[in-house]
């Protein structure tokens, strides 16, 4: 009775020939899919973009080589999407015996070591160069307002963020 309905609000021979035979439609991307509930999904999809669609006129026999062709092309996305998902996707089981590469206690306490040998370089630094080089390389600041709020050149602030960085780089290393 819901299709009765359906069928007889249908102002476009395009949707009147889709809405008598969706059935045939959900089957054929059933196939395609092996899952039913996909299969309606991919219909509902097709159903929503001829509905937007400009109308087309043209022979019955055309009519539903169209929606076939659209019903086949929406259920093979669907299924690409699917195997892609699968792919890449695993269960939940699978998530917990992930190892996180950085997360081992070795691992936390070289960096934390690294951190306080950076640190260190930076406090060996004129406090104009610090300062240019905190606020371009942790803050983000764009070096020409860097420059404007120390009153120097931005190529000046350039050089203060470079020999800020070798410095940093001679000092971790040795």
């Amino acid at each position: 009775m819901p299709e009765q309905l359906l069928t007889s609000t249908c102002n476009s021979p395009l949707l009147q020939a889709f809405v008598d035979n969706r059935l045939i439609l959900v089957k054929v991307a059933a196939r395609i899919t092996g899952c039913p509930s996909r299969a309606e999904d991919v219909v509902q999809d097709a159903f929503f973009r001829l509905h937007n669609a400009p109308r087309i006129q043209s022979s019955l026999k055309a009519q539903l080589g169209y929606l076939f062709q659209i019903v086949r092309n929406l259920a093979i996305d669907h299924y690409r999407r699917q195997a892609m998902e699968l792919r890449y996707n695993g269960s939940e089981e699978e998530g917990l015996n992930v190892s996180i590469p950085g997360a081992s206690p070795e691992t936390t306490h070289i960096n934390q070591h690294a951190l306080a040998a950076i640190d260190a370089a930076l406090q060996e630094l004129p406090a104009r160069t610090r300062y240019a080089f905190e606020m371009y390389r942790l803050h983000g600041v764009p070096q020409k307002d860097i420059a404007k709020e120390l009153g120097v050149s931005p190529t000046l602030v350039n050089f203060m963020i470079r020999d800020a960085l070798v410095h940093c780089r001679k000092t971790t290393k040795a």
